[in-house]
């Protein structure tokens, strides 16, 4: 099962704030996001889930949640951590599995990954979400593809993972 984090953040690595985009909207990363994770299951916290009810990502939705057991979206289902989040995409047959935030989430998956998929935005922008420091040297930057408002790094791990 390969493990990607999808994400857009700042140079300080800022993701949120109060529970949104602390930037205007980008249409071009929205798109690219969407049409990369639509046939795929994502893993997310209970709060980004929530946070997306209207328009939810994703073939299927992985919610980590040491509250909620039970969603009221036929998608959706729970998992207590990393291993059983895994073997629930395996389950669903699935190659690849796209880990989306928060910022726990992110830091809670970040040593399993085996590649990160960000969205650089431009400027600096208040937060109080941040996606985790990484050791560069422990990854390889694969590609960067520039975009209207946004450059998308692909970043591959170049050690193994534990």
């Amino acid at each position: 099962m390969e493990l990607v984090s999808v994400a857009a953040l700042t140079a300080d690595h800022v993701i949120g704030d109060d529970g949104e985009l602390p930037w205007p909207s980008i249409p071009a990363d929205k798109e690219q996001y969407r049409a990369r994770i639509a046939d795929a299951p994502v893993i997310l916290g209970r709060r980004t889930f929530e946070s997306m009810l209207d328009d939810l990502p994703g073939a299927a939705q992985i919610v980590l949640s040491r509250s909620d057991r039970t969603f009221e979206v036929d998608t959706a289902v729970h998992a207590a951590g990393v291993d059983e989040s895994v073997e629930i995409a395996a389950d669903r047959g699935a190659d690849t599995a796209y880990v989306i935030g928060g910022a726990g989430i992110y830091e809670l998956f970040q040593p399993h990954l085996d590649r990160m998929l960000l969205s650089r935005v431009p400027g600096e922008y208040e937060g109080d979400s941040y996606y985790p420091a990484f050791d560069e040297s422990a990854w390889t930057l694969a590609s960067e593809t520039e975009y209207e408002g946004f450059t998308l790094e692909e970043w591959v791990r170049s050690e193994r993972r534990p």
